[in-house]
């Protein structure tokens, strides 16, 4: 089962007393009660912050001194085979009651929502009749946990129908039609309040999804290029650190070229634009070197300020230039993407990048790392803290041993040596392990330091250590990959 899974945080999003919840309060004290099967389909896009297609989504209600107020929300895509409906109830219920009770509040009660549109041939009324055993499955699961479901709700071609509600006047069998979007006072409530609905999932997944036009060919010829020209300096450990330099120059090239560029209006433009901002070469070259798990984890501290709009702008066009059998390459821009999203407030676009990251590798351990982090509502701040402090480490390392060959040699002897060899002057100090590394590192090791006593992410490994693209190589050399590696990283090393 390909699915992924959302459980959001806790939210101020709602009360309930007996069959009535409202959709809490703002920064501006407003609160809309919610008393009818009506009222709960209409308020599911606010609930989630977007449109949920294919999905089936539980929501906890929790008791506040006699009203309800809703909690956590879990979302995972139906199922294709019937015989998968039962195991993924049981993960939806028991997911979302684990991260509720991680939190400290068991939820009393659950709404419950099927949403998926007709198939050719079918009404919505098929789809509500053809669904009707999954919602009863998610009534059987939240009830093995001593949880009911108040309310379960189909959502299909434009109408409503309840699986719990027998009143026709209420809830008639051929369903209810959904309000106009942005006309009840819910949507006005929420845009007073500043809730935003994104549209669906699918149009921010085609924000990164790989190219599937007459371009995708050219891209696919540059990475085969690249991977010819890239690999044997990778995978050489007295070449790999100028090939993360390189990677990293060229990143910071392209994210200025991007703040210049003149805003247009609408995602789709913008990607357009962003996309004919970034030849094909420099697409290439970017992924290959992102593989390196280093140098992922420099370019991951761009993540605050002015640089996270370009940045996150550069891992987006990077994850769509992962086509043909570059796919599994994405989870690397991807990871960026979600990272970069979670960093900077934008839940929604970090967990569904991060969960595609998964799906082009599913064992992408930082992918992973970051996709529960997220789902359990932690502040991604502490993540942020270790960025910032390994950036200044690696920033003052730099500084020192420029300073010292500045000292120790005399700048007019190497100078043209250097030029013509094409290689850097300046000696580069002796380092350490990635934030990966550290966490996956033998029992009873220890990580080389710098002269500032810490470990400096995203330096070239002394004494012949392979990096996670030298150990399983997802760089093509004319799309023939090395006898006995495979593409993304090294998962013999436990690494993402």
């Amino acid at each position: 089962m390909t699915n992924h899974s959302e459980t959001t945080g806790p939210s101020e999003n709602g009360d309930l007393t007996g069959d009535a919840a409202s959709l809490g309060r703002s920064a501006h004290d407003t609160q809309i009660t919610l008393r009818t099967p009506a009222e709960l389909a209409d308020a599911l896009p606010y609930l989630l912050g977007y449109r949920p297609e294919d999905s089936i989504v539980l929501v906890a209600l929790h008791d506040r001194g006699g009203r309800g107020r809703f909690g956590g929300r879990a979302r995972l895509g139906i199922p294709a085979n019937k015989d998968d409906w039962e195991s993924a109830a049981r993960q939806l219920a028991q997911g979302l009651m684990a991260g509720s009770e991680r939190r400290g509040t068991r939820p009393e009660q659950m709404v419950a929502y099927v949403c998926q549109e007709p198939a050719p041939g079918e009404s919505g009324r098929d789809v509500m009749h053809r669904l009707a055993p999954l919602a009863q499955l998610l009534r059987t699961e939240c009830g093995r946990l001593d949880v009911p479901v108040i309310e379960a709700l189909c959502i299909s071609d434009g109408r409503y129908w309840s699986y719990c509600c027998p009143t026709e006047e209420c809830c008639p069998p051929g369903g209810a039609p959904m309000g106009l979007p942005g006309t009840s006072v819910l949507a006005a409530a929420a845009t007073y309040a500043g809730i935003q609905v994104r549209g669906t999932l699918r149009e921010l997944r085609v924000r990164l999804l790989p190219w599937e036009t007459g371009a995708a060919l050219e891209q696919e010829a540059a990475l085969d290029s690249a991977g010819m020209a890239l690999a044997p300096r990778i995978l050489d450990d007295a070449s790999r650190a100028d090939v993360a330099e390189e990677t990293l120059a060229l990143a910071e090239l392209i994210m200025s070229r991007y703040t210049a560029a003149t805003l247009v209006p609408g995602n789709h433009q913008a990607d357009l634009r962003d996309d004919d901002l970034l030849t094909h070469d420099e697409a290439a070259a970017l992924i290959l070197g992102l593989q390196d798990r280093t140098t992922r984890d420099r370019a991951a501290a761009w993540m605050e300020g002015d640089e996270a709009g370009p940045a996150l702008r550069l891992w987006r066009a990077l994850a769509r230039r992962c086509v043909g059998p570059y796919g599994e390459h994405a989870a690397a821009p991807l990871t960026l993407a979600g990272w970069v999203a979670w960093s900077t407030g934008d839940d929604l676009e970090a967990r569904e990048a991060l969960a595609m990251a998964l799906g082009a590798d599913s064992d992408y351990l930082f992918a992973r790392l970051l996709h529960q982090a997220c789902n359990e509502g932690l502040d991604p701040e502490s993540i942020r803290r270790c960025l910032r402090t390994e950036r200044a480490v690696s920033v003052a390392v730099d500084s020192t041993a420029a300073a010292d060959d500045t000292d120790s040699v005399d700048p007019d002897a190497d100078r043209a040596p250097a030029a013509a060899s094409g290689t850097r002057g300046r000696r580069r100090p002796r380092t350490t392990d990635s934030a990966d590394s550290r966490r996956h590192r033998p029992e009873g090791s220890r990580p080389r330091r710098t002269t500032t006593g810490h470990t400096r992410p995203g330096s070239p490994r002394p004494g012949g250590a392979r990096t996670r693209t030298a150990e399983k190589s997802d760089l093509r050399g004319g799309r023939a990959a090395q006898e006995g590696t495979r593409t993304g990283d090294g998962r013999g090393e436990g690494d993402e």
